[in-house]
């Protein structure tokens, strides 16, 4: 109700920032990002926003555009990658439905956007997904992440879930831990289901009781941790590039491979900002 309806620049404004920020030559990532990043080119016209912090990566925010207007995220993704100083590209949260296989196989023959992918799944349990009024169901969520990582086996996929949300079952969470144990992914966003005025879901029975909703999110944290484990360890002794990313209040800097492999190493200014050749280990 507070969002309004669905909106996001064009594609010429866009590409337009993106040249500016390209001209700065301070910029060296930008992430697309929205609250429906899939559905960019549909709805009223808007106004994108654009967020640069020194040493960070840039973000554009598709807020929509004209009604009648042709255009989506995968053409976006086309006219961006033809700009030349913008060194790296990241997609933000996106939904498997709307997570086309022409958009996987472009990011797998890209010179710029990155092998990593975030794609909400929320449940494992179609039945789950169902009383969320999701628009996908479990199999689709892993014809995806094949597809990715026959394409990609390199490629990062993060992916967010909901526990305790109402008429959960422990035989529904169940389906929903095993489904993502099984899944190449990479790591977890755990949410604990918490109650919002005025939502269908405060109709559902039987509520999950606020112990077991924090035991399933213990749960799956540590199934996160593993996974991230197991994926960062199947890259050591790999070279890949980072941009490293500057600290003001630590003798510390971090930052990313391209496939989303955290970085940390004793601070040096000439580093700053920069994609640095890294041999993991």
């Amino acid at each position: 109700m507070a969002r309004g309806k669905s909106r996001s620049d064009t594609i010429a404004r866009t590409i337009t920032t993106v040249r500016g920020l390209a001209e700065r030559g301070d910029v060296r990532e930008i992430v697309l990002t929205g609250v429906n990043l899939g559905d960019f080119g549909k709805g009223p016209d808007g106004n994108g926003r654009i967020g640069t912090a020194s040493g960070r990566p840039a973000t554009i925010a598709a807020t929509d555009d004209s009604q009648g207007r042709e255009e989506d995220l995968f053409g976006l993704m086309q006219e961006l990658d033809g700009i030349e100083g913008i060194d790296r590209y990241r997609i933000s949260s996106i939904e498997p439905n709307l997570l086309t296989p022409e958009m996987i196989k472009w990011v797998a023959e890209s010179r710029r956007f990155m092998p990593h992918f975030h794609i909400p799944l929320q449940s494992g349990s179609n039945r789950i997904l169902g009383l969320m009024r999701r628009r996908y169901k479990r199999e689709l969520y892993a014809e995806r992440v094949q597809l990715i990582k026959q394409l990609m086996p390199h490629c990062a996929i993060g992916v967010d879930v909901i526990v305790g949300f109402p008429g959960e079952t422990d035989e529904d969470f169940k389906e929903t831990f095993d489904f993502l144990h099984t899944l190449d992914i990479s790591y977890l966003h755990v949410f604990t289901y918490s109650e919002r005025d005025n939502t269908r879901a405060l109709e559902i029975r039987p509520v999950v009781p606020m112990e077991v909703r924090n035991q399933r999110n213990k749960q799956l944290r540590n199934l996160s941790y593993q996974k991230m484990q197991y994926f960062t360890r199947q890259h050591e002794g790999q070279t890949r590039k980072v941009l490293l990313e500057g600290h003001v209040t630590t003798s510390m800097m971090e930052g990313y491979t391209d496939n989303y492999i955290k970085v940390t190493t004793p601070y040096r200014p000439e580093w700053v900002n920069q994609v640095i050749d890294w041999k993991l280990g």
